[in-house]
């Protein structure tokens, strides 16, 4: 007799609402954290830049670039409006997409998710909880000439397992080049090796942990972002039950709202359509608000962050030693949206950004998405009305310190911040601005490259208690 087919939506939930765990509890997986931490070798060094090593300045197209010509480069960036430069930066290209892609299985009747305990280089509290997987494709084809990542197998034989998530998204379009990487939530159903870097837990103990500043990664929150629960998919009267909030529940299972996914849709082509800036990519020397020192790579004015290098020794790695650039964050961003109820559903407040490197110029974003280097004198009335509800701790439902992708970029944390308002406190809408439903913004999420990393991490967020 065949095995009942599992409703994912349900299992899912049931994950999402347990916060204990049936195969580690919380305080096991931060002793786990705790004691890797402790007993893993790592050392980080900020280093001279010779531009003339095995990363080099390339005289012929002006790139800095490493010997084996893998992984990622530096160009510089121009936006060019009306003949005029209006922004320039050093900019990461990285065309190829990598995979960021969890496992999870059914054990003892609960949905546990394969977790890393992950360091990269430039996080600031060395280990952060990762994807199962986490690999560039320079990573898992070996260009580093070290070791293949683990679990690679269950993601290139994909179409042997049931595929909760598979979708190629955005990354951090202010720092790269049209970068995307492949999100990826694998169901398996034979058992798994388990290594000591690796560890099951609940979707909920994940969520917990995210209330935790910088300890689950980017990574991790992006791929969660992805997981669309189906509106058809269950017929099980349990699922209300788990949502403290009934609001949020009539947000998630519902039809998403086409009239506003074809507002959003022209609003965004409208501005692929008729933008006036012009981009193009041209040697790091030629930027001419920038120097290039032993140093690094800076901004002659304050700017969002600086190009450094860095010697970098990590145990655990498919490779233990190298050196390489990263992007180090000069202060801190704030990202943020508002939620209210409307008519018994939750929604949120989302609007239409353009970002230097975005992959196809617009995407949906959080109102909020300030870098360091944005003047707070010139913040329009819903940035202000936001920034004011978070410094008098107003309605926040949710504020936490996050670290971007450690990979690339240096001890990069950003505040992100949900705050809970009257939609009257805001009134008519600017253009771009809309209000969203969980269920609106998932479906825009199921489309590649519309929704940014910024607010995917914003709605990784969002819980059910």
């Amino acid at each position: 007799m065949a095995e009942p087919k599992l409703d994912f939506n349900l299992e899912l939930l049931r994950s999402w609402a347990d916060r204990k765990g049936n195969v580690n509890t919380l305080p096991e997986i931060l002793e786990w954290i705790r004691e890797r931490n402790s007993r893993l070798k790592v050392r980080i060094e900020k280093v001279d830049f010779s531009y003339s090593g095995f990363w080099h300045y390339d005289e012929e197209d002006g790139y800095i670039r490493n010997n084996n010509n893998s992984f990622f480069q530096l160009a510089g960036y121009q936006e060019i409006e009306d003949d005029r430069i209006v922004a320039e930066q050093p900019i990461i290209i990285q065309d190829e997409i990598g995979y960021l892609g969890i496992l999870c299985k059914m054990i003892d009747g609960r949905l546990n998710f394969l977790m890393q305990a992950k360091i990269e280089p430039g996080n600031s509290n060395v280990i952060q909880i990762s994807p199962t997987l986490q690999a560039t494709k320079s990573n898992f084809s070996r260009k580093h000439g070290g070791k293949v990542p683990n679990y690679l197998d269950y993601f290139l034989e994909s179409g042997s397992h049931t595929v909760l998530v598979d979708q190629i998204q955005s990354e951090q379009s202010s720092r790269f080049y049209k970068k995307r990487n492949r999100n990826m939530i694998l169901f398996v159903e034979e058992e798994v090796p388990i290594l000591d870097s690796h560890c099951w837990m609940t979707l909920g103990q994940i969520k917990e942990l995210m209330k935790y500043n910088n300890l689950v990664n980017m990574d991790t929150r992006t791929v969660l972002s992805c997981i669309h629960f189906d509106l058809n998919g269950t017929t099980d009267n349990e699922i209300p039950s788990f949502f403290k909030d009934p609001s949020l529940y009539e947000s998630v299972f519902r039809s998403p709202d086409y009239t506003k996914l074809h507002s959003i849709f022209n609003c965004i082509n409208d501005y692929k359509m008729f933008q006036r800036e012009k981009s193009r990519l041209l040697p790091l020397k030629s930027l001419k608000g920038w120097n290039m020192t032993k140093d690094g790579i800076s901004c002659r004015t304050p700017y969002d962050f600086r190009v450094i290098y860095c010697r970098i020794e990590i145990e655990d790695r498919e490779v233990n030693y190298w050196e390489q650039p990263l992007i180090e964050a000069l202060g801190q961003a704030v990202f943020g949206i508002f939620t209210c109820v409307e008519n018994g559903i939750r929604k949120y407040l989302v609007c239409v950004r353009h970002e230097i490197g975005c992959f196809d110029n617009a995407e949906l974003g959080p109102i909020v998405q300030l870098e360091p280097s944005n003047p707070r004198n010139q913040l329009n009335a819903i940035e202000s009305l936001f920034l004011k509800k978070l410094e008098q701790n107003e309605g926040v439902i949710t504020d936490v310190i996050l670290s971007e992708e450690g990979g690339r970029f240096y001890h990069e944390e950003n505040r992100n911040a949900i705050i809970e308002i009257q939609p009257e406190e805001i009134g008519h809408l600017p253009e771009g601005y809309f209000w969203l439903d969980y269920a609106t913004i998932s479906e825009m999420i199921q489309f590649n490259n519309c929704v940014n990393i910024q607010l995917r991490n914003l709605f990784s967020l969002i819980d059910l208690n």
